[in-house]
């Protein structure tokens, strides 16, 4: 037998050890990133600044910077701890390196020396708050006054740093500047235009008003100067966003309710539109019930007669349902005719304006508008009234096709529309419905399609219901939508344009299908379903005189298959 001698041993064990200690210097090494990945971030903000940033009555931080900043956080897959103290304390620590990130910050060229701004997440308009009856007074009407302001607030910087000669009182919060100057003490309170709304309301100090707005102010994340890496990850989460619609959800849940007074009563309107709804809801309510009831009464008489008597009962339900439409049409259409009379002149003078802003800037370089540099806002401005427009005009078309819809009258099926771009803007509209009904939606558009007569607003309008109708069978997200644009030509030889809507869904029986375009026929009365669409659709593809086919097996899918008839090609002549 032979044995290895101690120098051999100890030779052996040594190898052992660097082969174990290379392993574990491999392990810490890919392990490193992983444990910066998950390193976390800490972002602050005020405990007091309502509706923006605010700790609510279960001591939770809360508020539109808060939801905002916790939804990139999400998309971003980053780690973030959201702490809320007094702003003033808030930016020493911040300064201080104790925080990484301030979640709601305005701009200005000062704070831009020490800080780095991501693209704004909101624009905040900054007032003068008086007492009732005080004289109106502009930011130079402030001199020698006692002005009221939060500490650290962009309107203390402000104040300071354009020697105002205001005498500054700071407080802790918006909250102790409205409370102190509807107390009687100081002159003004100068403050953030919504937040002070919203205080006022909350707190009921109804003898403080605001009596000028001279400032509008982006409102961005902010970190210290240098840190590039940190911002662009909170600067792309919010483009990701603001492109998926997730910004505008935010900023509607938070923001959108609180508009000032003088604007138009859309919680009014909303009652009423529930009152008329309840009502109508009575109204089918009862005729249902009695419909039944005759149903039992005249069973005995023929076919023909209960037949007639159902036309009737539906008859009653679209007159009853066109008159809400028409009222609520009506409605709508007034501020919708406002914005289009008043944005063509608002362009106008835009471009009038423009020379001279032009002028100004070649002469005195960049300046300030609506809280941006001029150079941006040149673009910018034309651009957003286009859209402002475009959305005026949309609104308009739907009420005509609410009105249209509820009155009987003569459809002009004169245009040649193209039905690849019919069908491109009926997917646009209905764009959420897609992305939060499926994954997997395909569209396949025919080349060269033949033209066709019709009216592309009521084709459009089918298109619509189709689609809605596919999202509406699915069960999952996993499942699919498939549709196809091609040309054939119908047993006759005549040329047709189709559109082919296929889904993954559920799938519908043939007692189902057999009554699938009869009015107010659903399988989604639960969920808030009518019946109407799929019945207003054959109307529509009547009118043209078109077919609409359906084929449809339990748990395989749908089939739709919407043929409309095509011009025929005009005959050349050697």
């Amino acid at each position: 037998m032979q044995f290895f001698s101690t120098d051999q041993a100890a030779i052996r064990w040594l190898q052992l050890f660097a082969l174990l200690l290379c392993v574990v210097i491999s392990l810490s090494t890919e392990a490193a990133p992983l444990e910066r990945s998950k390193q976390q971030i800490i972002v602050g903000g005020d405990h007091y600044h309502p509706p923006y940033e605010f700790i609510d009555e279960n001591g939770e931080p809360a508020g539109y910077n808060v939801e905002l900043t916790r939804a990139i956080a999400e998309v971003m897959g980053i780690n973030v701890r959201i702490e809320l103290g007094e702003w003033s304390e808030m930016r020493k620590r911040f300064v201080d390196g104790q925080i990484d990130v301030l979640q709601g910050m305005s701009y200005s060229d000062e704070r831009a020396k020490v800080f780095d701004f991501s693209p704004p997440h909101a624009i905040v308009h900054q007032s003068i708050f008086a007492r009732r009856g005080d004289p109106t007074v502009d930011v130079s009407g402030l001199k020698d006054k006692e002005v009221i302001v939060q500490s650290g607030d962009i309107m203390e910087d402000y104040l300071i740093e354009h020697q105002v000669g205001a005498r500054l009182m700071p407080v802790d919060t918006h909250a102790d500047a409205l409370r102190l100057l509807a107390s009687g003490k100081g002159d003004y309170a100068l403050v953030a235009n919504l937040p002070a709304l919203y205080l006022t309301r909350q707190l009921g100090l109804t003898n403080i008003v605001p009596v000028a707005r001279p400032f509008s102010l982006s409102y961005s994340y902010a970190v210290r100067n240098g840190q590039s890496d940190l911002l662009a990850q909170f600067s792309e989460g919010l483009a990701i966003l603001k492109n998926t619609g997730r910004y505008q959800e935010i900023y509607d849940e938070w923001l959108g309710p609180l508009k000032e007074d003088g604007g138009i009563a859309w919680k009014l309107i909303g009652q009423v539109g529930a009152a008329v709804s309840g009502t109508l809801l009575l109204v089918l309510g009862s005729i249902v019930i009695w419909n039944r009831t005759l149903q039992r009464e005249v069973d005995s008489r023929s076919k023909a007669l209960r037949e007639h008597q159902q036309q009737l009962i539906q008859a009653d339900k679209m007159a009853s349902l066109g008159v809400l439409v028409s009222g609520v049409a009506h409605e709508i259409n007034n501020p919708s005719s406002l914005l289009l009379l008043n944005l063509p002149v608002l362009q106008e003078a835009y471009a009038d304006c423009l020379d001279i802003l032009d002028a100004h800037y070649r002469e005195h370089g960049d300046f300030m508008l609506g809280g941006l540099e001029y150079s941006r806002m040149r673009d910018e401005i034309p651009l957003m009234l286009d859209e402002m427009l475009e959305g005026s005009h949309r609104i308009k078309r739907i009420v005509g096709d609410l009105k249209d819809f509820s009155r009987h009258g003569s459809t002009d099926l004169t245009e040649i529309p193209d039905f690849n771009a019919v069908v491109v803007t009926a997917i646009r509209l209905v764009d959420n419905s897609i992305r939060n009904a499926t994954w997997h939606f395909e569209v396949d558009y025919g080349a060269d399609l033949p033209a066709l007569r019709g009216n592309a607003q009521r084709i459009e309008q089918v298109v619509i219901n189709l689609i809605v109708n596919a999202c509406q069978a699915l069960e999952n997200q996993q499942q699919g939508i498939f549709l196809r644009t091609y040309s054939d030509t119908d047993k006759m030889g005549q040329p047709q344009v189709i559109l082919e809507v296929r889904d993954q869904g559920c799938g519908m029986d043939p007692d189902v299908m057999g009554r699938l375009t009869d009015p107010f026929f659903t399988t989604k009365r639960e969920s808030g379903g009518t019946g109407l669409g799929l019945s207003v659709s054959a109307g529509i593809v009547h009118e043209h005189q078109g077919q609409l086919t359906f084929d449809s097996r339990v748990g395989e899918g749908t089939t739709v298959r919407l043929a409309l008839p095509a011009l025929k090609p005009a005959r050349q002549t050697d």
